[in-house]
């Protein structure tokens, strides 16, 4: 498993103060809400004297919680190299939608 994965993993779970947090779940997950889900997204490459040193994982990370209210996507939002990407409602509940590099 990869340990940053692991670290940033650890991080969500003490942001939501609960076990909720689902890295790609199938389908056949039952989730709990408020949850937070997240995916790898992409990666970014930084690049010296044209060869590759840096590379970093972009999560993309879903908050989802019945509360329009929650505080639960400030606390995501504080975290370094995270910037906000959407908000949206499904099946009445609240997403926001953040992309990390971790």
């Amino acid at each position: 498993m990869n340990n940053k994965r692991l670290e940033l993993h650890n991080i969500l779970v003490g942001l939501l103060e609960s076990s909720n947090v689902y890295f790609q779940p199938p389908c056949t997950v039952k989730m709990q809400y408020p949850c937070i889900i997240y995916a790898r997204n992409r990666v970014s490459t930084t690049y010296a004297d044209n060869l590759p040193y840096n590379h970093r994982v972009c999560y993309i990370v879903t908050v989802i919680d019945s509360n329009p209210d929650s505080d639960i996507p400030s606390r995501i939002g504080t975290l370094p190299l995270c910037k906000f990407d959407r908000h949206y409602t499904a099946d009445n509940l609240n997403h926001d939608v953040y992309n990390i590099y971790y």
